[in-house]
């Protein structure tokens, strides 16, 4: 078994607490450490102690962890052995969790564009540039340390940190107990890149402790599902990452059957796992027809093991897998249902079993579900028209309007619940380096202050 031991400011950390992390079929696959309390205040302190590396080292040595991430042995693995452990504790498929080391090494290699990108236009970096001698905007830290409640439903997530890093935060990340591996193996590579002990530290804690983390930090990213949205709603030190519920659009000039495929992809792509993920499709006009059409793609899907490499449905033990089928079937009365009616647990006879897709019909824009996410590929698809306008669209974070109008783009991009709008052909998992991904966490990070040297 794999042993992951905190990665903490003293170096790794193995505690008396630990709990071990299984895979599909039930069989021990590591062993993670659990920080106490007293360790976690420690550590965050010594986070705080710590200088900032200048700007041009972190940059280089992000970029440097960023391909030692993707292809060197860190922590006695090599990176195949990482991707095939991650898939058969997650049931991720290999192939999604083999892209998201990819994208992860690509976030850190091209993170400057993040940090030149968000940073405002009449603003300069440093206080010791010439322009600050007669006054400018100098782009400046809010605090120093900042944490992370990790999510673990896909590995591509651990990108959203790493601009803390770049911009000169020590961060501290505390990972999912369900997925563990690609945060220990990032900030691994992390602290052999030049960041140190004391840059970075992983810091695995049960519920009770979780909070020390975000209590000591200056500032906090959490991911999670409503409840969590609810929990830090009204706190300004901490950034809720709550459900996506990203969406497509058709309006009734475009034409819906040549977009079959950018349908398919945005519901399925990356096992459907993900925040970025289209879970609800709203068309102006009869919607069967292009329920019908999905439906019939996405029931052509294999159900194969995580790791095979055709895979392309998430797989998780057999009885949570019935749960979420029995969770499907409470939530989904009353609708319509294309695929996914008669179940979706396909058993592998292996004690685990594939998540298949679900396409659900509903008879209004406004209907609860259109709210609903799950982890594995499931579309609701409902009646859209003028009159319900924005409303339905609201609280999404990718939103493709495959439309002309240009009246309805300018509301849907004046919608301030609306993340990002891609217009026209583009998948909603679709995501181009040094763009934001829910604006840039720069924004929540910094500030400008005036300087005249």
């Amino acid at each position: 078994m794999l042993s992951l031991d905190v990665l903490g400011p003293g170096g790794p950390y193995r505690s008396r607490r630990q709990e071990t992390i299984r895979d599909l079929a039930g069989k021990p696959a590591a062993t993670l450490s659990l920080a106490p309390s007293l360790y976690v205040t420690r550590a965050i302190k010594a986070l705080r102690r710590a200088p900032a590396l200048p700007v041009d080292t972190r940059i280089a040595a992000l970029a440097q962890a960023g391909r030692a991430f993707a292809t060197q042995t860190i922590a006695g693995l090599t990176a195949q052995e990482y991707q095939h452990t991650v898939s058969a504790v997650t049931g991720i498929p290999i192939t999604v969790v083999r892209n998201a080391t990819d994208d992860i090494a690509r976030a850190a290699e091209r993170i400057h564009l993040n940090v030149e990108n968000a940073r405002p236009a009449g603003a300069v970096g440093s206080w010791r540039d010439p322009k600050a001698r007669d006054g400018a905007a100098v782009w400046t830290r809010r605090g120093e340390v900042f944490a992370v409640h990790a999510a673990g439903n896909h590995p591509a997530v651990h990108q959203g940190w790493l601009d803390a890093l770049a911009l000169g935060y020590r961060v501290a990340v505390r990972p999912s107990r369900r997925e563990p591996f690609t945060p220990h193996r990032l900030v691994t590579a992390l602290r052999e890149a030049g960041f140190g002990d004391e840059g970075v530290v992983l810091l695995p804690t049960d519920h009770n402790v979780a909070g020390d983390i975000l209590r000591h930090a200056d500032f906090g990213m959490v991911y999670g599902g409503a409840d969590v949205v609810a929990k830090y709603a009204g706190d300004p030190r901490i950034l809720p990452q709550g459900p996506g519920r990203s969406k497509i659009l058709i309006t009734a000039e475009t034409e819906w059957e040549p977009i079959v495929d950018t349908l398919v992809e945005s519901i399925s792509s990356g096992a459907g796992v993900g925040c970025v993920n289209a879970t609800g499709v709203l068309v102006e006009g009869d919607p069967a027809p292009v329920a019908a059409a999905i439906a019939e793609r996405l029931a052509a899907l294999p159900s194969l093991p995580a790791t095979d490499e055709h895979a392309v449905l998430p797989v998780m033990p057999v009885d949570p897998a019935r749960r979420w089928d029995k969770h499907l079937r409470q939530r989904a009365a009353g609708a319509k249902a294309w695929l996914g009616g008669d179940g979706i647990a396909d058993d592998l006879g292996d004690g685990s079993a594939v998540l298949r897709p679900a396409v659900h019909q509903l008879d209004s824009p406004f209907a609860e579900q259109l709210g609903m996410e799950l982890g594995f590929p499931c579309a609701w698809v409902a009646p859209w028209d003028r009159d319900a306008g924005v409303r339905p669209l609201r609280d999404t974070l990718v939103l493709t309007a495959v439309t002309t109008d240009a009246n309805l783009i300018d509301e849907l991009v004046a919608e301030p619940t609306i993340a990002n709008v891609y217009v026209g052909d583009h998948p909603t998992p679709w995501m181009g380096h040094g763009l934001p991904h829910d604006g840039y966490l720069a924004e929540f990070l910094m500030r400008t202050k005036t300087i005249r040297c």
